[in-house]
């Protein structure tokens, strides 16, 4: 699904310049490996971006390909059909300029983008900072650029770079912008997000628009992919580093905005010290200038686009909505059209519950109640009221009888020795294996609902309440899930009946978590309380703090020692965890590689 948002004022005759440029910005939602539905795509919002009388359209970082392609890089087939795509690409770029992610040859591979112009390749930008961090891992794929193009379209000087590119302040866009004079930065990415990475952004690329005096215009992708999700919000700041353009996060849209760089040669004579840096200033043969010639012209519009800056979303609002996306994308791009929840009656699978009918729709989601001799009636009527407000499908399975049949097959093995752990764990795998079960007959996606505070310390039970195929709120704590969950029932689509009406009982958030594995269980038998370990499982995890740090932010170290350990011994059953949505800087996983076999303790 596409969307073309294009906000136009009312008719306004201008006299057309040689220093104003249209520009398309594509916030498209690539497939990894889609290469023929990737081009489909790209060819449909040119054709949009041509009728709109656009001169240059704007695609992601690896747009042909999808991001990341990871060691689908490693095949020279799909290499070539990468440019075979590309190739079919140029060719629908007659009357307009298009910049392209994709994968180049030449002798190596390079992240690359093409600037295509009147179905010409007239020049590549070559990515020349590769990430090499987090999710991150280019330097295995990629080889780095060592030249910064400078593409003239109309007397209008535009610099083209590549994601990470312009997070360094004397990377590219300074060679750009004062070797090159280009008066326009445009900077196409495939970003993930984590919370509050739209302000980080926003603030570094206001930054470096007001200290280049340059246009910079910024592109990003949009949707899921595996655990990654990619969060849009495209932007464009002026010369003096304010917001002149804004797409909405996470939405697959086509914005428009008219640039006038008049402005900016006053801005730069204004400022005595860009002659100085320009004077001293080495740039070697790094500096590139692609000019088409006279051919290539901007249009003469008869009506002026008001460019369009949507507003950010609240915090819960961006990563609820980050984790309907990233479930969303993960189901439907690996052909899933249903999934299977357990529902517990607990504030987890809830919200689980919610994020899977915002993403699929109430009639794709199962939910399955699997009591046992130790479970509530509150938990059954928690569950299936939830189930009667989202308007999904509930199904009950008790699993008292199955759990009966296990402990008589062990009883021999077993004799003389108490129940522990070992029956509670019997539980969790015996409701597993009916999630699967269901899952393999009916072709359903197992959601798993185990949240960032137990996964983090193994409050969880490996091929039972970890079996699934997709972990949705595997990166959330377990106090954000009830956040999330609360700003689930405040959403105006909840259009309550009456005043005490909610999506998610109200009980539910009340009653003391437990996994109802043995009689009057609550987690905090076993776990710190949630408000104690959530802050020091961000310390030591997200911020690899010591133990001793951690102390002394103001928890007892005796706590904070044994919650290290926990984390630690758990790394065995993280490594077995299915894929979720990564929504904070450090998720559990690709983000966080840490040794299972270790020896070094604190």
């Amino acid at each position: 699904m596409y969307h073309f948002l294009i906000a136009f004022s009312a008719h306004i005759p201008y006299n057309n310049r040689m220093n104003l440029l249209r520009i398309a910005l594509a916030q498209m939602n690539s497939r990894v490996g889609g290469l023929r539905d990737n081009t489909v795509l790209i060819r449909r919002y040119i054709q949009e971006a041509k009728r709109r009388q656009a001169d240059v359209v704007v695609f992601p970082e690896l747009a042909i390909t999808g991001y990341p392609p990871e060691d689908l890089l490693l095949k020279p087939g799909f290499i070539k059909a990468n440019l075979d795509a590309l190739d079919e690409v140029i060719r629908a770029t007659d009357s307009i300029t298009a910049i392209v992610g994709f994968v180049e040859l030449d002798s190596d591979l390079y992240n690359s983008a093409a600037i295509i112009t009147n179905r010409k390749m007239i020049a590549s930008a070559r990515k020349a900072f590769l990430p090499n961090y987090g999710v991150f891992d280019e330097y295995r794929y990629f080889q780095r650029g060592t030249t910064f193009p400078v593409y003239v379209l109309d007397g209008i000087k535009i610099g083209v770079n590549i994601c990470e590119d312009i997070w360094y302040p004397d990377g590219p866009v300074l060679y750009q912008a004062l070797a090159g004079d280009a008066e326009v930065i445009i900077n196409i990415n495939a970003s993930p997000y984590h919370a509050d990475k739209q302000s980080m952004r926003e603030r570094m690329l206001a930054t470096r628009a007001q200290d280049n005096a340059a246009i910079v215009v910024s592109v990003n992708m949009a949707g899921g992919q595996d655990e990654l999700v990619f969060d849009g919000g495209s932007v464009i700041f002026s010369e003096s580093g304010t917001l002149i353009a804004r797409a909405h996060q996470f939405r697959e849209e086509m914005i428009l905005a008219d640039l006038d760089v008049s402005s900016i040669l006053r801005t730069r004579l204004h400022d005595p010290r860009r002659r100085e840096d320009k004077l001293s200033f080495d740039t070697g043969n790094i500096i590139r200038t692609y000019d088409p010639g006279p051919g290539v012209k901007l249009h003469r519009h008869t009506k002026k686009v008001e460019a369009t800056v949507n507003p950010l979303c609240g915090p819960e609002e961006e990563l609820y909505t980050a984790l309907v996306t990233g479930t969303r994308d993960y189901l439907t791009k690996n052909g899933f059209q249903k999934a299977v929840i357990g529902l517990s009656g607990g504030i987890d699978s809830s919200l689980v519950a919610c994020i899977a009918a915002d993403a699929l729709g109430k009639n794709n989601v199962i939910g399955v109640f699997m009591p046992s001799m130790y479970s509530s009636d509150d938990s059954r009527e928690d569950a299936e009221l939830l189930a009667a407000n989202l308007g999904i499908q509930f199904r009950e399975i008790p699993i008292t009888g199955v759990y009966d049949a296990y402990t008589n097959t062990f009883a021999p093995h077993f004799s003389g020795r108490k129940p522990d752990i070992t029956e509670e764990n019997l539980q969790a795998r015996i409701r597993g294996n009916i999630l699967m079960g269901l899952s393999n007959k009916f072709g359903w996606l197992v959601l798993t609902t185990g949240n960032k505070s137990e996964m983090s310390v193994g409050y969880a039970t490996l091929y039972g309440d970890m079996a699934g195929g997709f972990a949705v709120i595997k990166d959330v704590s377990k106090t954000m899930v009830y956040r999330l969950a609360a700003h689930r029932n405040g959403r105006s689509e909840n259009k309550p009946k009456t005043k005490a009406y909610s999506i998610i009982p109200e009980r539910v958030f009340t009653k003391p978590p437990t996994a109802e594995l043995r009689p009057n269980q609550k987690d905090e038998d076993s776990l710190p309380p949630y408000a104690v370990l959530d802050p020091i499982l961000k310390m030591l995890i997200e911020e690899d703090m010591s133990v001793d740090e951690a102390a002394a932010a103001g928890y007892s170290r005796a706590t904070v020692l044994r919650v290290q350990q926990l984390i630690d011994l758990s790394e065995y059953k993280r490594r077995q965890a299915p894929p979720g949505v990564k929504v904070t800087r450090k998720a559990l996983g690709k983000d966080r590689r840490m040794p299972i076999t270790n020896r070094y303790k604190e």
